[in-house]
């Protein structure tokens, strides 16, 4: 053994070998954290979609116990104080000035706008069937706007996309009347669906970065101070506080927005909004397989085709371009 003053040091090959095996163990663990962190971006968009699509079981568990807008304000409240907190806890940098003001709009339109106009439309008369096609257009709708952000699709996305649409018109047209349809429940559903898909391009565009617990405090908010006046102008602001209903206004508070709206707050930030909406068209699949289940209803073969036209359009509008 040789030494280095006064320290006793092993032979050039002891140590060769012994770095090589630490180098070997540390590039495994970076390896392994890698691999655990592709997967996990990887699975994020398919646990969105099916917390997303959670919620319309969800707003049909509730619906005989609270009405759509006294709904969402209580839901917007419980998201603000849970968010609260966690931000409280954590010492989570707050949104300033402009930052603030952009984040809020953005969830005015993705929040109040989206969930008030097709809750709203629903509770009022509108075919479901019907209101899922026309909210479902919002993938093609964002792909049109998208140029505002200086995205461009090429062939094969475009053809995603609307085979995705067609996926989606098999999957609902067992629901599809005209029974309850009208100028003013078409225009709930068309305003949500501008709502949505101009609050997330407005997100993409002027504020795709902030903190998740803070922003959807600015974002909730907002969305009480919009909702809130509606509910008490056009409904009794009564509930009916059943099992089902606490059931469905926990599940709201703590999966679809702590969960779903992250996801996709998290999903906005690394890809293209065409691409990310793209996965709304996985959404009405989804909600037909968990209410066969859950209720019983009918899941048909034109449906299930819809589903696997769906899932080859998505595949194609997301898959990235060499």
């Amino acid at each position: 053994m040789a030494r280095v003053r006064g320290l006793t040091r092993p032979p050039n090959h002891v140590l060769d070998a012994g770095e090589s095996r630490a180098g070997r163990g540390l590039g495994s663990g970076i390896s392994t954290t890698v691999s655990r962190a592709g997967f996990a971006v990887r699975a994020t968009p398919f646990a969105f979609v099916v917390i997303w699509a959670s919620g319309f079981v969800v707003a049909k568990y509730a619906a005989p116990y609270a009405e759509p807008l006294s709904f969402l304000v209580v839901r917007y409240a419980g998201v603000i104080v849970l968010m609260l907190a966690l931000a409280v806890a954590a010492g989570a940098p707050w949104p300033r000035g402009r930052q603030a003001l952009h984040i809020a709009v953005a969830g005015v339109g993705i929040q109040a706008g989206y969930l008030g106009g097709v809750w709203a439309a629903v509770a009022a008369g509108m075919p479901a069937g019907v209101a899922a096609l026309v909210v479902n257009l919002q993938p093609v709708l964002t792909a049109v706007f998208a140029g505002l952000l200086g995205e461009r699709l090429g062939t094969r996305q475009v053809i995603g996309l609307l085979l995705g649409f067609v996926g989606v018109a098999l999957v609902v047209s067992n629901r599809l009347t005209t029974e309850g349809l009208s100028p003013g429940t078409l225009g709930l559903t068309v305003m949500a669906l501008l709502a949505i898909t101009i609050g997330t391009l407005y997100q993409k565009r002027f504020c795709p970065q902030f903190d998740l617990r803070t922003g959807q405090v600015v974002q909730f908010v907002a969305s009480v101070v919009v909702t809130l006046p509606f509910a008490l102008a056009f409904e009794s602001f009564r509930f009916d506080w059943t099992p089902q209903l606490v059931g469905a206004l926990a599940w709201s508070v703590l999966v679809l927005t702590g969960g779903g709206i992250s996801l996709l707050f998290l999903m906005l930030r690394r890809g293209a909004a065409a691409q990310v909406t793209s996965y709304f068209y996985l959404v009405p699949g989804i909600t037909a397989l968990m209410a066969f289940v859950m209720f019983g209803e009918s899941l048909g073969v034109v449906a299930l085709g819809g589903m696997a036209v769906t899932v080859l359009g998505v595949a194609l509008a997301t898959r990235r371009t060499e």
